[in-house]
């Protein structure tokens, strides 16, 4: 153990102490921030109004479609006997117009129905066609009523909206998009276990490529037994990543104050608020609002916090393994490409399983397996833990992560021992088969 503490201390020294690593630790929080204000100022702005050109020889749909005009499209009649055909796709091109459309003469609307045409010089938008199309039929719809003698304006109030609300099986009150909420915090999590073993885990890869790289290995092993080596390394590195993490947490914690203190907002446990105004707060905030408050505090918060530092541990471990082996397999990192697709490949199904699968079935049978599996279940078993698992389902989980982590670090080690002190050669998969039968 103190030969692993002392590689751990080597590994953990070595990456802070790296130049990049101090410069990005520091600089991708303002960058993060950075971006954010950019998104969110891009999102203020207004989008071009989109112009639609409309030939209505019938005279049936025109004013329906100006009465549609809005800051976002404008539709404007435009008279083709002026325009020469062969001048058509200039005029749209000129006067900026998305398109034109082209509705025939006709005093029969329901003859019009397979018959308009839309012109445009590039492809239009889904939505474009879908608004067009709604317009039209809309219209159509009316004018067959009409025909039918069927009273519109009886129609439109008898059409009726119903909202329903939601309860628990205890009698109590609950509130719509709980689901969503619960997905997008678990999600959270599982997120950012994936970025943190693919970052921090090609930084083992890297590390073992350039020891191995520059022969440094071949004085190293002399003392220590590779097993030791990917060990110190793995826990080195992942406890470099952790303080880099939890320096983002001060410094987004920071901001956020400064930004509460600059704007004149005062957050945080040290505000003090008398009890008339936190009663007043609390009497304006509306019903839904505190029943979201109630429904967010009533998670299982203690299980999503544990659960989701055993299962970083675990899933770090399990990955950090894999990329050890690589980096000792390999020469250079362009190598490593053909063995790294089979461990990022799981992460990948994982997060597509976990938001496609546990948002609409968090306790179906899908969920459930992948939330088993060891190479999957950091990310799932996150996803599905804010909507409640029952223990015993966490306990099996846990287990077979942790012993399929022991299981790929005892062969990880093989194939690390083996390769750490190959050279000029690109393994294949059939070698790799090899070194673990040594």
């Amino acid at each position: 153990m103190s030969i692993i503490s002392l590689i751990i201390k080597r590994e953990f020294i070595a990456k802070v102490r790296n130049k990049s690593f101090i410069v990005m630790t520091f600089l991708s929080p303002l960058l993060f921030v950075g971006i954010a204000a950019f998104v969110g100022y891009l999102s203020s702005m207004k989008a071009e109004t989109k112009r639609i050109a409309i030939h209505d020889e019938s005279g049936l749909f025109v004013k329906e479609f100006i009465a549609q005009n809005n800051p976002k499209s404008e539709y404007k009649y435009l008279d083709l006997s002026l325009i020469d055909s062969k001048f058509l796709k200039d005029s749209i091109t000129n006067e900026n117009y998305e398109g034109l459309l082209l509705i025939p003469n006709t005093t029969n609307a329901t003859d019009l129905e397979n018959k308009i045409q839309f012109i445009s010089n590039s492809s239009p938008s889904i939505s474009c066609i879908e608004k067009v199309q709604n317009i039209v039929a809309n219209k159509i719809t009316k004018t067959n009523l009409v025909k039918a003698n069927l009273d519109t304006l009886a129609i439109r109030n008898a059409q009726s909206k119903v909202n329903i609300s939601l309860a628990k099986a205890s009698g109590e009150q609950s509130v719509k998009g709980l689901n969503e909420i619960k997905i997008a915090i678990g999600g959270g999590f599982g997120y950012l276990i994936m970025m943190f073993i693919i970052i921090y885990g090609n930084m083992v890869m890297r590390s073992v490529i350039e020891e191995k790289t520059n022969r440094i290995i071949e004085i190293i092993i002399s003392s220590v037994k590779p097993f030791q080596l990917m060990i110190g390394k793995i826990i080195g590195t992942s406890l470099a990543g952790i303080l880099q993490f939890f320096i983002w947490a001060v410094i987004g914690l920071s901001l956020m104050f400064a930004a509460s203190v600059f704007f004149g907002v005062n957050v945080g446990p040290t505000a003090r608020v008398s009890p008339e105004l936190m009663g007043q707060a609390q009497h304006e905030l509306s019903g839904t609002a505190q029943m979201y408050i109630k429904e967010l505090w009533n998670l299982p918060i203690a299980s999503i916090l544990i659960g989701f530092v055993v299962y970083f541990i675990g899933g770090y471990f399990l990955y950090s393994s894999f990329y050890a082996a690589i980096g000792a397999a390999v020469d250079n990192q362009t190598d490593s490409q053909q063995f790294l697709l089979p461990i990022i490949m799981p992460l990948m199904l994982s997060v597509y399983v976990g938001f496609f699968s546990v948002m609409n079935d968090p306790h179906g049978t899908l969920a459930v397996v992948f939330s088993m599996i060891p190479l999957t279940s950091p990310i799932v078993m996150l996803m599905r833990i804010p909507f409640g698992v029952p223990l015993w389902q966490i306990a099996i989980s846990v287990t077979l992560l942790f012993a399929t982590f022991f299981s790929v670090v005892w062969f990880a080690a093989k194939i690390y021992r083996v390769g750490i002190l190959m050279y000029g050669k690109k393994p294949t998969w059939k070698e790799l088969y090899k070194w673990l039968k040594y």
